[in-house]
């Protein structure tokens, strides 16, 4: 009895794990519209924090005004410790994700700040509430 219980336990283990990135994708697509939102999670070593938020700035400013499908590059330091850097990253679809790491201010922000970056990590989200998303944009032009 324990012998099938153990094999149950498992099987329904490997089901759910197997299964997980199938339903995250779903996710995604049915919250995001199509969407990529992420955080980039970034530290920085203190000797180069000044230098890679002049890059962090100049690549966040670039792609939003020079790239139609980045709806948001939007680079935050964390204020307990500052060389914990949070970016907003929105696009409008994959091919704008694509087309983005492919522009050329991107490739010399990765070229530039690769040494300066102690730790990344890349976390894709999905919306909670879709039908705020372009409240809260629109709310945000203020000039």
């Amino acid at each position: 009895m324990k012998n099938i219980i153990r094999f149950l336990l498992t099987l329904i283990t490997l089901i759910f794990m197997g299964a997980a990135p199938i339903l995250a994708e779903e996710l995604i697509q049915n919250n995001n519209n199509g969407m990529i939102i992420r955080i980039s999670e970034i530290e920085v070593y203190p000797q180069y924090l000044t230098e890679y938020l002049n890059y962090a700035k100049e690549v966040a400013e670039k792609s939003v005004e020079y790239e139609e499908g980045v709806i948001s590059i939007y680079p935050m330091a964390i204020i307990k410790n500052n060389t914990q850097i949070r970016i907003l990253e929105i696009y409008k679809d994959k091919e704008a994700y694509e087309k983005h790491i492919a522009s050329s201010h991107f490739k010399k922000y990765k070229k530039s700040t690769l040494h300066m970056v102690k730790h990344l990590d890349l976390v894709d989200t999905y919306q909670l509430s879709p039908d705020n998303f372009k409240k809260i944009f629109k709310k945000s032009a203020i000039d």
